[in-house]
């Protein structure tokens, strides 16, 4: 049950780093003032750093990880493509990103509690995980 739970856990994390940095990627270009590209750019950087620990850690399982939905990742750009059209601004992008890391931290924290059974590495990797949501999310605040 443990190595279940913590490959689960793991896949999740992996999903949800890999959202985290399409979503700033999707952005990042839109973006007009240098504090907050780099509050992002410095964001992406720590869930790609967690990203790679992440897989490491599922090839040492034999998991190959898991991507997000590809449904989720459709919506989810053709919301920022909407909002950013309709009015292209770093208050704009910071709403999309907070959205986002609100919906990481209660995704990640969902599935920290159904996988309890995880090992100590895996649920501290969640929650790094959720820090980093937690921390560019509460960044986000000033551009709003």
């Amino acid at each position: 049950m443990i190595e279940q739970d913590t490959v689960k856990l793991l896949r999740e994390c992996d999903s949800g780093v890999k959202m985290g940095v399409s979503s700033i990627c999707d952005v990042l270009e839109y973006v007009h003032e240098n504090s907050l590209r780099s509050l992002l750019t410095e964001s992406k950087k720590h869930h790609e750093a967690l990203g790679t620990e992440i897989r490491e850690h599922l090839d040492r399982l034999g998991d190959d990880g898991k991507d997000p939905s590809p449904m989720v990742e459709t919506m989810s750009r053709m919301k920022t493509d909407m909002k950013l059209v309709l009015h292209e601004s770093d208050h704009t992008i910071a709403d999309l990103m907070t959205d986002g890391c609100n919906m990481g931290v209660k995704s990640l924290s969902r599935y920290l509690n159904q996988y309890a059974a995880a090992d100590e590495f895996s649920k501290d990797i969640a929650k790094r995980l959720i820090s980093i949501e937690e921390t560019l999310g509460a960044d986000m605040r000033a551009y709003l």
